[in-house]
Formats: structure tokens, sequence, C-alpha cells
């Protein structure tokens, strides 16, 4: 999670450090800052817990506390905040939360610093812990707003907990969720990842993928008229047309021209995607398994089929697929696809793709965690203007 929201913060311009126990430097753009006494695992700071878990506090978490904090002063100078990840609201290691606040608390060294004290899980309230945790300094630290940090949790649940067991109001407390990293959990290939951010792919509310080359029996022209008539039934819709110019027919140029003016009067220039403008030549096999994985449906007009490949590759992509009623696709889709004729009415069956999808809780599903939970989201949404409230409390 660190490293997702440092990449999120640095890719918005910002110098951005991870200071963490143990871990190396993994992105060239984020330097990485050993603090190995922040270990939960280390042997001071297993015997300091020893006592600390039996209700001592002993000279030796003194010690450990004061040696925190030198370190965590050197390690965040020049920097403006710090999000600190369950270090104020778990008893793993009290020396270090102690030590932050201890830092914290020297206003005049920290006059413009912010704390952001980032909560995912409480031991206040999570029975294992209970035996513990005792009364006083330092435990009292988990369960207590310190003044001047921003309060974040991951979950409304987490929310109710925070504000019962430090009696603040829950509209003090930020929820911003974990994220997903689409193209570290897709292992998507390099050039899909820079096509994907080239034409924001994951903003749309509807994926449509046609994955063939541009040639006039593909029947192109009928898909961008049902993209266009999507528009009625989602916000974004979008296409994506993998495939080159077919290499036969000079003519293929001339009809690539047409479909680009017919984009361009349907007003699709934001939502129809040709990847032959984007990328020249064929694009690798992987690329195109990558955007099966990343589409909602297929979307297969065409008025002629030897075969009809596509179809197999939605069947293992478990994507649904929408296409001509012509004999090959029909034998391949063996009563699993939605038909139309070549010759269809474009609205009739946007109505009918439609019906389906909004039908489809995979579907539903897949578009909520793009719209809400991607890492680029949850930054664009919540972090950032979390850093920028916070910058402006400070620097009013």
């Amino acid at each position: 999670m660190m490293a997702h929201q440092a990449r999120c913060i640095a890719g918005a311009g910002h110098d951005v450090r991870i200071l963490a126990a143990r871990g190396a430097q993994t992105d060239p753009h984020i330097p990485f800052v050993a603090l190995p006494l922040a270990d939960s695992r280390h042997e001071r700071v297993l015997a300091v817990k020893a006592d600390l878990d039996a209700g001592r506090v002993t000279p030796a978490f003194d010690a450990l506390r004061d040696e925190l904090t030198e370190q965590l002063e050197s390690a965040l100078s020049g920097v403006d905040a710090l999000i600190a990840h369950n270090v104020c609201s778990l008893n793993k290691n009290l020396a270090l939360t102690a030590a932050l606040h201890q830092l914290f608390n020297r206003q005049s060294k920290i006059e413009n610093r912010k704390l952001i004290v980032w909560h995912h899980d409480l031991a206040w309230t999570t029975p294992r812990y209970q035996a513990e945790l005792h009364d006083g300094y330092p435990w009292d630290l988990l369960r207590t707003a310190w003044p001047g940090t921003a309060q974040v949790v991951i979950s409304e649940l987490r929310r109710d907990e925070l504000a019962g067991l430090m009696k603040i109001s829950r509209d003090a407390i930020s929820v911003i969720p974990n994220g997903l990293d689409v193209a570290r959990f897709f292992k998507l290939e390099a050039t899909t990842a820079q096509l994907i951010e080239h034409i924001q792919l994951l903003q749309s509310d509807l994926i449509l993928l046609l994955p063939v080359r541009i040639t006039p029996r593909k029947n192109i022209e009928l898909a961008l008229r049902i993209l266009g008539a999507l528009r009625a039934h989602f916000a974004r819709p979008m296409l994506v047309v993998t495939g080159p110019l077919g290499p036969h027919n000079e003519n293929n140029a001339g009809y690539f021209d047409a479909l680009k003016s017919l984009r361009s009067h349907l007003q699709l220039n934001s939502a129809a995607h040709f990847l032959a403008e984007l990328h020249d030549g064929f694009l690798p096999d992987e690329v195109i398994a990558d955007f099966y994985r990343l589409s909602d449906a297929l979307l297969f007009p065409s008025r002629e089929e030897g075969f009809g490949l596509p179809m197999l590759e939605a069947a293992v992509s478990r994507m649904p697929a929408f296409c001509a009623d012509i004999p090959p696709l029909r034998a391949l889709g063996d009563g699993d696809a939605d038909f139309f004729s070549p010759d269809d009415d474009p609205q009739r069956v946007a109505a009918l793709l439609a019906e389906h999808m909004q039908g489809a809780p995979a579907y539903r599903s897949a578009v909520r965690v793009r719209h809400r939970f991607t890492w680029e989201q949850v930054y664009r949404t919540q972090i950032e203007p979390l850093l920028r409230a916070q910058s402006k409390q400070h620097n009013p």
C-alpha cells in the first residue's frame, strides 16, 4: 500500500520518500529510508513490548522512544507531510508511536509539517489485543486524537469504531479505501499500460472491444453507430478497435478515412479509439489479451467471417459477446451470445446490449471498481484533496 500511494503522489509531481523498517528502493524516483528500530520484530522492540504487555514502562522504553525520535527527525528533514500507516493505532511498536507523538509535539521544530494518521486496524477495539493494553501512557496514545493531525480510516466500519474510541465526530474522520493497481493485478504489457493511459480507458463506464483489422467486411461503421446510440444508456461508453488496416486491399485506407469521418460526425472522437492511430502495425497477442481482460463485452458486427476467433477469446475471457447473426458466429456462440443482423437498427442493438449489461452484477461491480477503487481514482478523488486541505490548514 505504501508503495502504491507513493507512486500516485510522486506521479502528481510531489517529492516522496518511503520510511520503513524493512525493504528496499523499488522505484528510481522514490527514495527508501530504512529505520530498523521501527521494525516490530527488532530484538529491542520485542524486549520493550514484553514489558509493556505486562504493564511496565521501563527506562528501555524511554531510551528506544528517544532514539527513534532522533531518527525520525533526521529522516523527515525537508518533509511537509507525513502519512503514518497503523503507527498510531496498533501496539506493535509503542516506542515508535510515542516517538512520533513526541516529535510532533515539538511545535517549534515542525511548524509547517503535517501529520496524517492512517488507521487500518485498531488495537483498542480488537479483542485479541486487549490483554496487551493498559490504561495510561503510552497505551492511551492509541485511543487519543492527537491535536493537529488528520484522521484517516479505510472503511465506514473503522470510522464508527474510531469515532467511538476517540470520542470525536465521524465528520472529523476521512474514509479512504484501499485501492487496486489494475496494471499490476493483470500484469499488463508496457504497451497496454501506455495505450489505456492515453485513451483514459478505465474512466469509461462501458468498454466494448472490437478486435479486428480495418476492412469493410468487419462492418465497423455499425459498431460506431451502436456506440453513439449507447450514450442514451451510459455516461461514457467506449469502443476499442485493435487491428491495423487490412493489408491486401488498397481501398482499406479510404474505408478508414470514412470511419474517422463518421466518428467525428457522431461526436465520438473521445469514445471510439482505433489503436491503428496510436500504434504502428500489429499489436502483439499479449496486448490483445490484455484488452480482453480489461473490456466489458465483445462487439462483433462482421458481415463475413470464415471462422470468428474473437468469439473463442471472449469465451475464455468470460466476456459476453454481441455479434452479427451470420453462420460461423452463430455456430460458435451456440446459444450463449446475443445476435443481431449486420443491417440492424443501431438503437435496437444498443438497447439490447444495455439491458444485458445493466443486469449483470459482475459488470456493475467492475465499473464500480474502475470508478472508485483504482489507486489513480483513490488518489485523485480522495488523497489529493486531503493533502490540499491539510496544506491550507497549515498555511492559511
